[in-house]
């Protein structure tokens, strides 16, 4: 009786929701995945019986990646957001978005498995994923000291959830617990899989006797920033575009501004050194090596309002300091998985710079296994 009362409430849901999806279509941000989840269009069900992994983001669909690699087998993704999809297209060409509820009971089909990540506990998916006689599995659960009370408010929902997932692998063991309160069973605890790839240095540089600041992974706008903000007497600034095509805009700026000043500057393509007061690092596969030596990293991306942060387990695996603007949307989940890091307004650029010694290093707070569910998988 549950499934019905809850599929007519979800009918009602999209009905008043109406309106309000009909004027999200007029943003070509959603021309494609509001039409899908909503309407079906261009998003059939998978044809093929595959393992069938569902993430919702960016980050978590790129933290499967070693999972599937692993495995060496087709598989299927669906997502929630945009930024998922392009990222799943990476993994795999099987990818779809996944349908809003009221759809799922008529649009699901049989897997060998449905493996989903983290807090995407929809009722729907689960229950219907194993009328379909599909092994379901939760991967890298975990529930937050911040949303723990509002699980606890809809326990009597997430119990319904919980009874159709088959298996469970979380974090930690506090996550276990409160799982377990909210219904959960065979729990098996692995750490965080997001840390499974860990960055890799290619190329030893020497520490400097001097503060090294850096700008990882800046965009257009941020750079004009951090160079107003910084000062010769705060340490030398490393400044390391996200993009190759604006290398030579973003020295032209650096020289536009320091060109009849004493603040020596150049391109790390020219000189595979760190002796200038601004270096501009104009080649790729350098960030991390460099964040080896940082002392400071301003992680780019995250001052602009389109770009939503850049990766901060790079900086925080090397032990940095660490600040950040406050647009990370698409990296919330992997600044779970670090401590001691700030997110700031760009009018406080300079006091970090100037203050470095108030700020702690950077440190991973977890770890992962993946191959307790390598191995599970590869049962099926």
């Amino acid at each position: 009786m549950f499934k019905y009362i809850y599929w007519i409430f979800s009918l009602i849901v999209y009905i008043l929701a109406f309106p309000l999806i009909l004027l999200k279509l007029r943003n070509p941000k959603y021309k494609v995945a509001i039409p899908a989840k909503f309407f079906l269009k261009k998003n059939n069900f998978f044809k093929d019986e595959n393992i069938w992994f569902h993430t919702c983001s960016m980050g978590e669909t790129q933290a499967i990646k070693p999972i599937v690699n692993a495995l060496k087998k087709n598989i299927n993704i669906s997502v929630i957001t945009n930024t998922g999809y392009e990222k799943a297209l990476e993994i795999s060409d099987n990818v779809r978005y996944l349908p809003y509820e009221l759809f799922i009971p008529f649009w699901i089909k049989k897997q060998k498995a449905l493996v989903v990540m983290e807090a995407e506990l929809w009722y729907m998916l689960f229950l219907y994923a194993k009328i379909k006689k599909t092994p379901t599995y939760l991967i890298n659960a975990r529930i937050s000291d911040k949303s723990y009370n509002s699980y606890k408010k809809f326990a009597w929902l997430y119990k319904r959830v919980f009874l159709n997932i088959d298996k469970i692998f979380a974090q930690n063991d506090i996550d276990k617990k409160r799982l377990e309160e909210l219904g959960a069973k065979n729990i098996e605890v692995i750490g965080n899989i997001k840390l499974v790839n860990l960055p890799i240095a290619t190329n030893k540089y020497k520490k400097q006797d001097s503060i090294i600041i850096t700008a990882g992974s800046t965009h257009e706008g941020e750079e004009e920033l951090i160079l107003n903000a910084w000062d010769k007497k705060y340490g030398k600034l490393v400044i390391v575009p996200r993009h190759p095509e604006r290398f030579g805009s973003v020295y032209k700026l650096i020289q536009n501004k320091y060109k009849n000043s004493d603040i020596t500057f150049h391109r790390f393509s020219k000189n595979e050194n760190f002796d200038s007061d601004v270096v501009l690092v104009d080649v790729m596969g350098e960030l991390n090596n460099i964040y080896e030596i940082s002392t400071l990293v301003i992680l780019g991306g995250s001052f602009i309002k389109t770009a939503g942060g850049h990766n901060p387990i790079e900086p925080a695996f090397y032990n940095t300091k660490l600040i950040s603007g406050k647009t990370i949307f698409n990296q919330k989940s992997l600044f779970e998985c670090i401590s001691n890091y700030k997110l700031i307004d760009e009018n406080e650029i300079e006091y970090y710079m100037k203050n470095i010694d108030i700020l702690d290093r950077t440190v991973l707070s977890t770890k992962g296994d993946i191959q307790p569910i390598v191995n599970e998988l590869e049962k099926l």
